[in-house]
């Protein structure tokens, strides 16, 4: 017995093949090989074409076939993981209409921040958790304004996952989980945001059905089943944004405990029994996977958007190396780059700057002194620099964090970053052999009633642990604090340095 899971991110699409019985995973696959394109139309936009979503999916399940022979009616159940934030518009026929606006465009952040001054704070805090901000509401209000030709065709908005499963099941549905991150959903309301829809002047109609995160949302259709080599009747039984979901497959579900992750972007996300809200929505409240009545789960989040994209931009312009021999000279440099800094946000508004678009910028770069090594130093230390300044918002909120678990993936494959990131936020990190696909396949398992919530993570097993040491911990909280003050300086925050 099998489950499969899908991981749609905007760089590639993920799939893995999880063994029932042994709780491990038997097969993985990414594909393209080469990071999808984002179409950047104009500076801050940032828009991928759905349905290549979809063709990286068949083509990651094929490589599946190829890695492992089953038979298809032994996948019991698929789950779908996927970038947050973004807005798919179909009509009638479930066709697309426009591109994907997908989470780092930033064109709506004005729309946002007008909505939270005419709702008002008391509302949009206490109800929706956030700003509308750039949220996937505040997106589809972005159509409506500047293209009515496309609004009014549109039949169903959906987010990416969302998209992805109504290709394989026909059926057009999202979750509460889904709907709180795009500022859909009234927490105080336990419900549609009927307020600010009424605001944007945006019919509920357009939402697709609620579904449950764990259970039936539907199956595959003969056509999907036949395009994929799978069987029809295959139940979807699972989706999540990808960072509730990375949270769900680091066993993260209860209060006090925290998943991160650095691929494009960079998130830490801590879970509470609380209704909790940064008054500059600088870190955003989320549903999370197990929420339930009587039993509230909500995810605490902060995103760096500029983390793994940085690295890999970076990659592209210091010549040939891969990134193991990038970690391995970054480490020849000193702790602190020997002052050079690097501001890694280049990639759309960032929430932890009050949705600022700053762009990446290098600070005190000396001709004389500072090499390859130092630059590709710079570049890790300030994306964890980053990190660790959404983290202390993270704590001004009631969500200190002392322990955190991540899948040893992306950035956290450098032995150099997650000395950086456990010195200069002062945790330990557990690392874990997961990633989306797999925690997305475990949540099928979960959801078809194969697996319970407290026993579908045997077979992960926790590959190391790191934890601060007091001579660098000094060494990384010293450049640190160099990296903040220079980032205040620069950016004259006013009332947010004085926050800080």
């Amino acid at each position: 017995m099998y489950f499969i899971g899908y991981d749609i991110g905007s760089s590639s699409i993920k799939a893995a093949l999880l063994d029932a019985e042994s709780g491990k995973c038997l097969a993985s696959a990414i594909s393209p090989s080469r990071e999808m394109p984002m179409q950047v139309l104009h500076a801050g936009w940032a828009e991928q074409d759905p349905e290549s979503w979809w063709q990286e999916v068949i083509n990651a399940t094929k490589i599946l076939q190829q890695q492992v022979a089953f038979e298809p009616a032994t996948v019991k159940g698929i789950g779908i993981a996927y970038q947050m934030h973004g807005l798919v518009c179909v009509d009638k026929n479930q066709e697309v209409l426009r591109p994907a606006i997908i989470w780092c465009d930033s064109r709506a952040v004005e729309i946002g921040r007008q909505a939270f001054n005419k709702l008002g704070e008391q509302y949009c805090l206490s109800h929706l958790l956030n700003s509308p901000g750039n949220f996937t509401a505040s997106k589809l209000r972005w159509v409506k304004e500047n293209e009515p030709h496309v609004f009014e065709r549109i039949h169903k908005v959906m987010l990416p996952g969302d998209f992805i499963g109504m290709k394989l099941t026909g059926k057009a549905c999202t979750t509460a989980s889904g709907l709180s991150e795009g500022t859909f959903w009234d927490f105080t309301a336990q419900g549609i945001a009927v307020d600010l829809l009424n605001h944007y002047d945006i019919d509920a109609s357009l939402l697709s059905e609620i579904v449950p995160t764990f259970g039936d949302q539907g199956s595959l259709t003969a056509t999907a089943a036949a395009t994929l080599g799978l069987a029809a009747g295959t139940p979807v039984t699972y989706r999540a944004g990808d960072q509730p979901n990375n949270a769900f497959s680091l066993n993260v579900l209860q209060p006090g405990e925290a998943a991160t992750t650095a691929g494009t972007s960079g998130v830490v996300y801590a879970v509470t029994d609380q209704h909790a809200y940064d008054h500059q929505s600088r870190v955003n409240t989320f549903v999370h996977v197990n929420n339930q009545a009587g039993g509230v789960r909500n995810g605490v989040l902060m995103c760096l958007n500029g983390t793994g994209i940085a690295n890999s931009w970076l990659k592209s312009v210091v010549g040939e190396l891969s990134y193991p021999e990038m970690n391995e000279l970054a480490a020849t440099a000193p702790i602190g780059a020997a002052g050079l800094q690097v501001f890694p946000f280049g990639n759309g508004a960032e929430r932890i700057l009050s949705n600022m678009r700053v762009g990446a910028t290098v600070n005190q770069l000396d001709f004389n002194l500072h090499s390859r090594e130092h630059m590709l130093r710079a570049v890790q230390e300030g994306i964890v620099f980053g990190l660790n300044y959404g983290m202390d918002i993270m704590a001004e909120m009631g969500s200190a964090i002392h322990r955190v678990r991540a899948g040893q993936a992306n950035m956290f494959l450098s032995p150099l970053f997650r000395e950086a990131f456990a010195n200069t936020a002062n945790v330990v990190i557990e690392l874990y052999n997961t990633d989306g696909a797999q925690g997305a396949a475990r949540g099928a398992a979960v959801g078809a009633g194969h697996f319970t919530l407290q026993n579908a993570f045997h077979g992960m097993e926790c590959l190391a642990v790191i934890e601060p040491q007091a001579k660098l911990q000094s060494q990384y909280r010293e450049a640190y604090g160099q990296w903040l003050y220079a980032l205040k300086q620069r950016l004259s925050l006013g009332e947010l340095a004085d926050n800080k």
